[in-house]
């Protein structure tokens, strides 16, 4: 009879959406068994450098048949102190990468980061990615950051890691469209941080409304302690029109995405853009800049110019007006359409246990 291999999920950064990939993996992959090792989202530099020293005492004494890591693990250190790791084959699964991260005006640029990044992939078996736009980004950064330093570097270490990579996006969660629509409730259900570029979002909506359009706003997503400016004046200039503003439990998170006629993005990154896909599950318009992964998902139709304030509220005001696209279809991102993908990355490793009984 088949035996179920053992593999540890290592997570090194678990907040929202590493967490929600774990929490899915876990319950829909269940011919292996999985041992899951977590540390909080929180204190980015300690956490990606120092994961390894966080972990020395506390893995399992038994090793496992194969290692899923994610791209915050330093890996190649992990398996260098824990010499019983040394032979276990390891994907290793980028959620993000850090070559394609912007960096924020009170962060000092640093290479620590991409390095642990770069070993932890040259000490897997095999790249996992979550779009065509994070494998690429990260292929063209190991290139570019290999040109950087001054000597005795290999040739050939992206092709190598190309040779290893695939794609296995994310799956989403569908949420129901509501009999209620609003084609006027602008949805924006991000993080309210620097990457997400909200002021962009801002200029445009206060444009829109000094040109007289109706609208209705769902401002959804974490916020730093310190209200950021452009909320505060989404604020001021709108509270009548605000339909939500702050973080909401899950059931009403899913009742105002599908409420929402139109969902906007003006992400500085995105690797998968999640929250745009759970809101074009729903129905929501989905208009995004025309970079990052979002070529990948959307026709040209729901694109506009990155960073473009002007192009995102024409865009906007035409919708508003009644000249808006279908709803996309992104079942392709689908649960339903991707458990099989993942599930598929293990099937080898079972066949491989059931023939050595």
């Amino acid at each position: 009879m088949p035996c179920a291999p053992t593999i540890w999920l290592l997570s090194a950064y678990r907040t929202d959406s590493h967490a929600a990939w774990a929490d899915w993996l876990v319950h829909h992959v269940t011919e292996v068994t999985w041992q899951r090792l977590e540390l909080p989202g929180r204190h980015f530099p300690w956490r990606i450098r120092g994961n390894p020293l966080s972990w020395l005492d506390a893995l399992p004494e038994q090793p496992p048949d194969r290692i899923l890591a994610t791209s915050m693990v330093d890996l190649a250190t992990l398996k260098g102190l824990h010499p019983s790791l040394a032979s276990v084959p390891a994907d290793y699964y980028f959620h993000e990468n850090q070559f394609a991260y912007p960096l924020s005006g009170r962060q000092v640029p640093s290479v620590e980061p991409q390095m642990v990044q770069l070993y932890g992939a040259l000490a897997a078996e095999r790249l996992v990615f979550n779009s065509r736009f994070n494998r690429d980004s990260f292929l063209e950064g190991v290139q570019c950051l290999l040109r950087r330093l001054p000597d005795a570097t290999p040739h050939g270490v992206a092709d190598r890691l190309a040779a290893r990579s695939l794609i296995c996006p994310v799956p989403v969660n569908r949420v129901d469209a509501s009999p209620e629509k609003d084609p006027a409730l602008i949805l924006w259900n991000h993080r309210w941080e620097y990457d997400k570029a909200p002021e962009v979002f801002a200029d445009a909506i206060l444009a829109l409304a000094e040109d007289g359009y109706d609208f209705r706003l769902a401002l959804l997503g974490a916020r730093p302690r310190r209200v950021p400016e452009s909320l505060a004046r989404l604020r001021q200039a709108f509270p009548e029109r605000m339909v939500a503003d702050g973080r909401v439990d899950a059931a009403t998170y899913r009742e105002l995405l599908g409420r929402a006629g139109i969902a906007v993005s003006t992400a500085l990154h995105e690797f998968q853009g999640l929250a745009m896909l759970e809101a074009a599950s729903a129905g929501a318009l989905p208009l995004v800049p025309d970079a990052l992964c979002y070529p990948e998902q959307y026709p040209a139709a729901y694109r506009y110019a990155p960073g473009d304030r002007t192009a995102l509220k024409q865009r906007l005001a035409a919708w508003l007006s009644g000249e808006s696209p279908a709803p996309v279809d992104v079942s392709a991102w689908s649960s339903a359409r991707l458990t099989s993908a993942w599930r598929g990355l293990f099937m080898s490793l079972e066949q491989d246990c059931e023939e050595g009984l």
